[in-house]
């Protein structure tokens, strides 16, 4: 398994890419630059993602920089510390503090290794994480993606994905979960290339077309 750890590793994947599927081709033309978008593994990143669900970017930001006011570094021991009024005032819905004082009892406890699942294969680190109440498949992929570097994963899941394969492929609408899961298995061994690649394409083509 080849991590994606530098930019020549980008490279190499949609590289690959284009050779696997020549529908990518004009993919990679309009998406313009692919970011890397790695991050250290370990519970700020994890935690980060939780608080990214389901909210814009701007939002996700503000609650994050919030969340690093009352807690200083986020750690488990601090979101432990957290009661449920300064959760609020922080933004965060019921779902995600109580999902976030979940991993956070997790990861102190030692129930949980945020480092160790890295070096898992992904069915096993996926499996891992999803027994934190509330992570999700999604969650558990978008970490192992940009924290582990993890080269095959395509989040079925994510909306922006959905609407960027069916938008770049010219699929007539947006494709679900299972068509998409499909769709993106002949993208392997490069698939949380491609997913970069989808992201980067809707930050460009569909994000701005839309005035988001």
């Amino acid at each position: 398994m080849q991590i994606i750890h530098t930019h020549e590793d980008m490279t190499a994947g949609l590289n690959g890419l284009m050779m696997l599927d020549a529908r990518l081709i004009a993919v990679v033309e309009k998406a313009g630059p692919v970011p890397l978008r790695r991050t250290p593994p370990g519970f700020p990143s994890l935690a980060d993602i939780i608080v990214s669900q389901m909210v814009s970017k701007a939002s996700a930001r503000a609650i994050w920089q919030r969340l690093e006011q009352v807690c200083g570094m986020v750690t488990p021991e601090a979101v432990l510390g957290l009661d449920e009024e300064a959760s609020r005032r922080i933004g965060l819905s019921r779902a995600k503090f109580s999902t976030l004082q979940a991993a956070a009892h997790a990861v102190a406890s030692g129930a949980l290794d945020l480092y160790s699942v890295c070096e898992m294969e992904p069915h096993l680190a996926i499996s891992s994480l999803t027994k934190i109440r509330g992570i999700g498949r999604w969650t558990a992929q978008v970490y192992l993606v940009f924290c582990a570097g993890h080269p095959d994963i395509f989040p079925v899941g994510d909306v922006a994905l959905q609407n960027a394969v069916g938008h770049g492929l010219s699929l007539g609408m947006r494709p679900s979960l299972v068509e998409l899961d499909v769709v993106s298995a002949a993208w392997s061994p490069w698939r949380s290339v491609a997913a970069r690649l989808f992201w980067a394409y809707y930050a460009r083509q569909i994000r701005r077309d839309s005035g988001v």
